[in-house]
Formats: structure tokens, sequence, C-alpha cells
């Protein structure tokens, strides 16, 4: 399924109080590729990404999934065909819900039957087992937490998948396993990805494709070898490129990614 975005625009205020979270934002997105938005915090990276989800209503501008116009009401099939999964694991799990509760309500929800079945499935496809299942929030590291967050997405067998920063409060080992989680997903599943991060590291690893934003706009699009080798344009990304440190400019390996093996 393919994200076509036409000069998306998020504002609050009005008059001279408006201030434009995100600004006359445009990109593509093909079918089963995963696509990057790279941007210091308050560039307007996540604001895109909620108006993808169609959690911000009044975005304006084209948002077009699958050759589909989004309206600012979803369907019931529109809204299950997108998934997200947020920044904070913890977060966004409900602490006095077991992991089995959190993974039947969105079932339940949309009306699929078979819950305990795909719930055993969403666990075994994110390597959680059956002893996880009925534990808390509280009673799973940081890591698993997250994969839980992943089976939730992936437990309506949606067909986008959107990453709000979905490594950045893990440990550095955690986060390659998630990136090694993902990639495998992504090439299974053939999930068209749209991924925000602050870590250009992180970003190049799992999209080919980058939109650099700051201010609400995309300054630059390139690739993950353009970034590696620091073959950039704008002055705002190679500044970003010199305050990353994860990110080798010479071309080499990703630092974040020495201390577990990316798998492909």
């Amino acid at each position: 399924m393919s994200i076509v975005l036409e000069q998306v625009t998020v504002s609050y205020g009005r008059g001279a109080r408006r201030f434009d979270a995100a600004r006359d934002v445009s990109l593509s997105v093909a079918q089963g590729d995963a696509f990057g938005l790279v941007g210091e915090s308050g560039s307007g990276k996540s604001t895109v990404l909620r108006a993808v989800a169609g959690l911000i209503a009044h975005a304006e501008g084209k948002v077009v999934l699958d050759g589909q116009t989004m309206t600012r009401r979803r369907t019931t099939a529109q809204r299950k065909m997108v998934q997200m999964v947020f920044q904070d694991p913890y977060g966004s799990l409900h602490p006095n819900q077991t992991v089995d509760q959190t993974l039947s309500m969105p079932v339940a929800i949309h009306k699929l039957g078979n819950a305990d079945r795909r719930v055993a499935a969403a666990l075994d496809e994110v390597g959680l087992g059956p002893t996880h299942r009925f534990r808390y929030p509280h009673q799973l590291s940081g890591g698993q937490r997250q994969r839980v967050a992943i089976a939730r997405a992936l437990i309506l067998e949606p067909r986008i998948l959107l990453l709000d920063e979905p490594t950045s409060a893990l440990d550095v080992s955690v986060q390659a396993e998630i990136l090694n989680l993902l990639s495998r997903l992504r090439r299974e599943h053939g999930l068209t990805m749209l991924m925000v991060s602050h870590d250009l590291a992180v970003i190049a690893h799992l999209c080919d494709r980058i939109a650099v934003m700051n201010g609400g706009e995309i300054v630059e699009t390139t690739t993950a070898d353009a970034l590696a080798a620091g073959d950039v344009n704008n002055p705002y990304t190679r500044q970003l490129l010199r305050s990353n440190k994860g990110l080798d400019s010479s071309g080499g390996e990703l630092d974040l990614l020495d201390a577990v093996p990316i798998r492909g």
C-alpha cells in the first residue's frame, strides 16, 4: 500500500498566533518501501506521522493511502489498514492490563474473532512466548514492552506501519534487536513503513529514502547511502550529520549497530 502526501499542513492558533507545526509537506512512499523522516525535536516529523494516522482531524492538504484520499472521518477499514507504534512502550501500554488484554482488545473492537489464536500468533511473531501473555507492563523489560506494542499493531494485519521513534527509549543493544525485528516483519508481510527519528543511524538502517525536516518543512530528501557518505546539499542536513555521532559520514558502519550484529 502506497502513501502519498500533498502539501500537508498542520497549524495551531489563528492570525498572529498561528503556528505551523508542519507546512506544505509532500512525499511519496511506494508499496513495501520504508521511508524515514529525520530531524531534531520540534521539527514537525511526529506531526506528519499523526496526520497520516488520522489522529489530527484538522490537517490540511491531501493524505492518499493506496490511491484513496483520506477524509477527516475515516472508515473502520481505513483505520485498520494503518497502525502506529509509539515512542514510549511503557506509556503506550495500559498499566493495569495484561499483555493478553492489550492484544485482545483491538481484535474485539474490529470483530475479527479467533482472539486466542491471533494473540498467540502475534506474540510469536515478535519473539515473545506464552509466559509473557499474562504479564503486566511493569513485569516486562523495555524491549519486551516495545515488542508487545508492535504485536498490538500487527494483530490487525495492517498494510502500513507508522513508527514514531520506536527505539529511542531503549538501550543500544535492544535498539538493534528491535530494528532487526522491524526489518524482518517488513520483508515477511510486505509492509509499507513510515518512520520518524532524531537518530540518523537508526533511520538509515531501516529506511532507503529519507526526508530531513526542519521548522515544519522538508528541507532535503536523500538516501541512506548518501547520508552515510556525507553527500548532502542542505546546510541543516550537514549540521545534523555533524551533531549526530551515530552516523559515520566516511561511509563506515553505523556505531549504533556495533553492539549487536544486524541481520537482514
